[in-house]
């Protein structure tokens, strides 16, 4: 053990004499070979290995955590089941890691009110497997939808391929059950259609950990559809791919997924998923349909007139429920099939018009002559989520820091055309710095107002999504300021 472990340790025995008497032994984690499984989320670029990781298995004892951590001033940053991307699970040095995996209970289901109960550790999947005997399932499906979490989900906003029609995590759920910083518990939203008062719901879910602790969470069942099939699209170049996408939205139809891989996308996922993708296209879009067989008869063949018209090259509709799971098998497994081409990747989350997709696509390939590294492109074309996979190589000197500029280059371009430097990912430390560009100073301390409100003692996830006056500053003089133009071939917003 290092003398700044053995230092860290000795600093919180304050802390960890008080935790034992409200948790077992098993639930206080201290030693370093059992909490460095805990030092980083998805983004493993950045690492700290925390002194003290604490896993409560129920409300009581996350009420005492909070309430001691508040006491010993000690930061709190919480973690679902750590697929989170963006670095938001990144422990403090100085702090604690809060775990919730143990809260993974399926409290209810309710099939008359289209509701689930449920604890903040239950796996999305599971919420949908649970409710499937009544013909329901819970829609917001991120990729990493077998392993993360419903309390992470929350913290992030997540959404998934089918969030263009069902909608992002913030609008199926109607209420939060969580704790604050000092240990009150408070309950946000209703299982009404409405409730009273200030939409607090809203602002804290996609908060990051940053505003309270979930620990029980109501979430909305839809019905399964009683029939989905999609189309697979294949187009030349990714401008028509793009336009296609536009020309679904202009023509009227809210597809359940509309999804788009390019060429280096599509040639990294196929050999790893066999889904029958087109390797010759430039560019592939996923289009589905659901409802019933008339509603979806009728979607399919509209869809594939617009499809032709814009110019597909190819069109092929799944024709069983077992294709029309492989073609999606391919879009989701597009993360970990990365790692079959590259040692490393970076995954970027920006969101932009989708107007301007062809555009970006292309300052984006570009940038990959600039930064020397290759990018395969992913996302929701639907709602212009863009889930850029930059691949690089961290045992090459310099690969590192090129990655983070390009990844940075992506997000303020995202901001230039008119969109957002997150999606679904969120902010976490990741795109920190990103704040200061697209924020006002106003507007951030209008943020840091908030958690005041929820957090005045500033324990909960310090150091993420918020950035100070200092690291903007520090931000503008190193990079550009607020307004100049990266590319200034790109439509001025």
């Amino acid at each position: 053990m290092s003398s700044v472990e053995s230092a860290e340790i000795v600093d919180f025995s304050g802390l960890i004499a008080r935790l034992a008497q409200h948790l077992p032994a098993h639930c206080l984690l201290v030693r370093p070979e059992d909490t460095r499984p805990y030092e980083c989320d998805g983004l493993s670029l950045y690492k700290t290995l925390p002194p003290v990781v604490v896993l409560p298995e129920n409300e009581a004892q996350v009420i005492a955590v909070m309430q001691a951590c508040n006491a010993f001033d000690i930061p709190i940053v919480p973690r679902g089941a750590g697929t989170g991307l963006s670095g938001g699970a990144t422990p403090h040095a100085k702090g604690i890691v809060l775990g919730l995996a143990k809260l993974n209970r399926i409290l209810k289901i309710d099939p008359l009110a289209a509701t689930a109960v449920v604890q903040p550790g239950v796996a999305n999947l599971a919420i949908s497997a649970a409710a499937a005997p009544y013909g329901l399932y819970y829609a917001p499906d991120p990729s990493s939808q077998i392993a993360c979490s419903i309390g992470g989900n929350i913290a992030e906003n997540s959404g998934g391929v089918h969030c263009l029609k069902y909608g992002l995590t913030v609008h199926n759920i109607l209420r939060v059950r969580m704790v604050t910083s000092d240990g009150q518990v408070l309950e946000l939203g209703s299982e009404a259609p409405d409730s009273p008062g200030l939409d607090v719901l809203s602002a804290f879910i996609g908060s990051e950990g940053m505003l309270g602790i979930v620990t029980e969470a109501t979430v909305k069942l839809v019905p399964s559809p009683a029939c989905a099939r999609v189309i697979m699209a294949s187009f030349d170049t990714v401008e028509a791919a793009g336009q296609a996408v536009t020309d679904i939205i202009a023509g009227g139809i809210i597809p359940a997924g509309l999804e788009m891989m390019d060429q280096r996308a599509v040639h990294m996922v196929e050999p790893f998923v066999n889904a029958g993708y087109d390797m010759d296209a430039a560019a592939i879009l996923l289009c589905e349909s659901d409802g019933t067989e008339e509603e979806v008869e009728d979607e399919i063949a509209r869809m594939l007139s617009i499809f032709q018209q814009a110019g597909a090259s190819d069109l092929m509709v799944s024709r069983s429920e077992q294709e029309r799971l492989t073609f999606w098998a391919g879009r989701k497994n597009a993360f970990p099939a990365a790692g079959r081409v590259s040692p490393d990747y970076y995954c970027m989350d920006g969101t932009i018009p989708r107007r301007h997709l062809g555009q970006v696509l292309a300052a984006i390939a570009a940038m990959e002559v600039t930064y020397g590294l290759r990018c395969a492109n992913v996302f929701h074309a639907g709602d212009g989520n863009l889930h850029p996979l930059i691949l690089f190589d961290a045992n090459q000197p310099g690969e590192v820091e090129r990655a983070e500029q390009f990844g940075a280059a992506i997000l303020e371009l995202c901001v230039q055309v008119g969109g957002t430097i997150t999606g679904e990912h969120g902010v976490g430390i990741e795109k920190i710095n990103q704040m200061c560009v697209q924020f006002s100073r106003e507007e951030l301390d209008v943020f840091s107002g908030v958690k005041r409100a929820f957090d005045p003692a500033g324990v909960l996830n310090p150091e993420k999504l918020i950035p100070t006056l200092v690291r903007c500053a520090e931000y503008g003089r190193m990079h550009i300021h607020h307004g100049e133009l990266r590319f200034p071939d790109l439509p001025r917003f």
